[in-house]
């Protein structure tokens, strides 16, 4: 009669944690079911705006001819374009202003946001102060460009330093903001404790501050990347389609391929670009990463 029972429990506990199982499963069932009802719009959205046509000029940029003369030609336009002078000083054009904005721009931004973080927290306007270059319109923007810099300065080599300042300048509010809302989030008391223990300022900064900052650095990075193309608006207004050889980008590249109807370039140019953007996010993403593991 032990033995039976004693099964008898056994069985009844794996019949119970059977229950237990199919109960958890029809939950995490329902649980997915409603996430994927939520989501199914922005991703209906994003394959009908984003996917499918990336897609299509993936396949654009394999492909010569047009109507019924096209034909696949593989990695060939990749390869003209990579042999195109034009399309080889837009890419250096802009790799050059990325290489040179971008950390002038976050170390700017960290920076400021270091010295004007206490007048932050106790002003709160202050914020909407520095956003007022980044919503200024774009026409005021490039009227203000004009006003304080000669014609002779915008179609000269000056041109490429008047717009990586134009972009600091229109920028970094909104890069110093998101720098605040990282160091805001730091707690006063490790800077109380490490004063006791003897650290000066630059202690603090170094291990403190800065490891404790690499997510905002890296979203204020991200959305200076983005900022950096959008700044080929002010670009074009100042120099036109044809602007001098300094400040020439792919986006003027892409530009002029569109306007010439010319699929293959736009599409190979327009792949380039947006390599180019995953890279600089993927390696930077994975530097960050390395930055927390270590601190971690």
């Amino acid at each position: 009669m032990h033995w039976q029972n004693r099964f008898m429990r056994t069985c009844g506990g794996i019949w119970q944690r059977g229950e237990q199982f199919m109960k958890k499963s029809k939950l995490a069932m329902r649980n997915a079911r409603d996430g994927y009802l939520l989501v199914m719009p922005l991703m209906a959205g994003f394959l009908m705006f984003y996917a499918v046509p990336f897609l299509i000029v993936v396949y654009n940029s394999a492909i010569k001819g047009m109507g019924n003369n096209k034909h696949f030609v593989g990695m060939e336009n990749y390869a003209d374009l990579l042999g195109n002078a034009v399309f080889r000083l837009a890419f250096g054009n802009t790799v050059k202003f990325l290489l040179i904005a971008l950390p002038l721009i976050v170390a700017l931004s960290f920076a400021i946001a270091l010295l004007i973080k206490n007048q932050a927290k106790k002003h709160s306007q202050l914020k909407s102060v520095l956003l007022l270059p980044y919503i200024m319109p774009i026409v005021g923007t490039v009227l203000l460009v004009e006003l304080l810099f000669p014609k002779e300065w915008l179609h000269s080599e000056y041109a490429f330093w008047v717009v990586v300042l134009l972009y600091i300048w229109k920028n970094t509010g909104y890069s110093v903001i998101l720098m605040i809302s990282g160091l805001i989030t730091i707690s006063e008391d490790q800077y109380t404790a490490a004063a006791l223990d003897g650290a000066n300022g630059w202690q603090q900064l170094r291990y403190i501050t800065i490891p404790q900052m690499w997510y905002s650095i890296f979203f204020s990075t991200v959305f200076s990347l983005i900022n950096a193309f959008k700044c080929f608006r002010e670009i074009f207004l100042i120099g036109g389609t044809h602007p001098h050889t300094s400040i020439y980008m792919l986006q003027h590249f892409i530009n002029n391929a569109f306007e010439k109807v010319n699929y293959a370039k736009l599409s190979v140019a327009s792949v380039l670009l947006f390599v180019i953007i995953a890279v600089v996010f993927a390696a930077f993403y994975r530097w960050v990463m390395d930055k927390e593991v270590y601190k971690g």
